[in-house]
């Protein structure tokens, strides 16, 4: 799809205040040389979003023998931006002010059996309303709903075309929440948001390549190439949870067997440990987050089943990164979400050692695998960052709507 001067446009302003989010205070020539952008077109930028009052000038810095520099800061108080995370077994909402810091965040437990579009929907509307309530924020001052919903999503439709682990298809879920929430909505998957996530505040920022795999209740790779979001044609990109790691393995919702999902995702795990004992008392049969919850206690705790367990999920874990790493050669990748987080350290030791036993040796020698380092939720920070993304562009479709009217 050919991308117009306006689409270009968009995509400079969202990269400029991006770059001063990163390192607020700053000079329009620091984010010149950090954007590649000529002097010209980021001070034009920066003028934009200091009239949406987006930015604010706080002063100047001597430069070398020159003219002393200006510096822009982002107005923090200068608008609000939501981030909605919904997964199998939850919905966090998390509100931020324009510098990405958490002002409010609220949670909603989805209950197996819960997972009907109208049911979920609730959720996220009470969660929502909750967190601006928390805030006190003008309903004005909010720029937009960012939402993620696993699975395969259409931007531009707002359509959840297929969840498999909810058997949704085609579910008209922006519709649907535009009936309860009245700011603007933007919609995307939790592997987009994460990389997102990582790529401004995490482990990826500063790198041009990096994988940013998704641990949870499903499980997929966030992929960020060449410095910039890796989307794909139809948006698909990175369901690597959905490719086979045992033929003829155990089935997963998609309807394949052996996906890399049916062994690492919380589920996965589960049948791991039952594999390994079936009546052990780490098993909480119907609780995902309980059982997760009691094998990294157990491990702790030098329990041998829960380390055998994490070692065992580490293994396969493993042999899907080491596809990534000879794949993609990527600088860095990422363990996200919570599965990942409860498991910590134990896990990440594991798979670092059965990796190096599985990727060839000169990618693996570029490439690091750390945890996520991001304190609060990283899928309702890149979720907010798609709602910045379409404030931006809604900015700049009445910009253009003003020229035409003068014609």
């Amino acid at each position: 799809m050919k991308r117009t001067s306006r689409d270009i446009r968009t995509a400079n302003r969202y990269e400029v205040l991006r770059q001063i989010i990163a390192r607020s205070p700053t000079s329009r020539q620091e984010l010149a040389a950090a954007t590649g952008l000529s002097l010209a077109t980021v001070a034009t930028l920066v003028g934009e979003l200091l009239d949406l009052r987006m930015l604010t000038e706080v002063g100047f810095e001597d430069s070398a023998g020159g003219r002393p520099r200006g510096l822009v800061a982002v107005n923090a108080a200068g608008g609000a931006l939501i981030g909605v995370d919904i997964a199998e077994t939850y919905v966090h909402v998390e509100l931020f002010d324009l510098a990405l810091n958490v002002l409010a965040r609220a949670e909603e437990d989805i209950r197996p059996g819960e997972s009907r579009p109208e049911q979920v929907v609730g959720h996220v509307a009470a969660a929502v309303g909750s967190v601006v309530a928390q805030a006190g924020v003008d309903a004005a001052r909010v720029l937009g709903v960012g939402v993620s919903v696993p699975g395969q999503v259409d931007r531009d439709t707002g359509i959840a075309e297929y969840a498999p682990n909810w058997d949704w298809h085609d579910v008209p879920l922006l519709d649907l929440l535009g009936e309860h929430i009245a700011y603007p909505l933007h919609l995307d998957n939790p592997l987009r948001a994460g990389a997102v996530a990582e790529l401004w505040f995490g482990a990826a920022r500063g790198h041009g390549d990096a994988v940013v795999v998704n641990l949870g209740t499903g499980v997929g790779a966030g992929l960020v190439l060449g410095g910039g979001l890796h989307r794909g044609v139809s948006n698909s990109a990175g369901e690597w949870g959905h490719t086979t790691l045992v033929l003829d393995g155990r089935p997963c919702h998609c309807g394949n067997h052996g996906c890399v999902e049916t062994y690492v995702g919380a589920p996965g795990i589960m049948q791991n440990l039952r594999e390994l004992s079936a009546h052990s008392p780490l098993l909480h049969p119907e609780d995902q987050t309980a059982t997760v919850d009691a094998l990294a206690r157990g491990v702790a705790e030098g329990d041998p089943v829960a380390v055998q367990v994490v070692r065992d999920t580490a293994r396969y874990l493993a042999a899907g990164i080491a596809d990534l790493v000879n794949l993609l050669n990527p600088e860095v990748v990422v363990l996200s979400s919570w599965v990942a987080a409860r498991l910590g350290e134990p896990l990440l030791g594991e798979v670092r050692e059965a990796v190096a036993r599985h990727a060839l040796r000169r990618p693996l020698a570029a490439t690091e695998i750390v945890l996520s380092p991001i304190p609060t939720d990283p899928v309702c920070l890149g979720a907010a960052t798609f709602a910045l993304e379409g404030a931006l562009q809604a900015v700049g479709q009445r910009g253009a709507q003003r020229a035409v009217g003068r014609t």
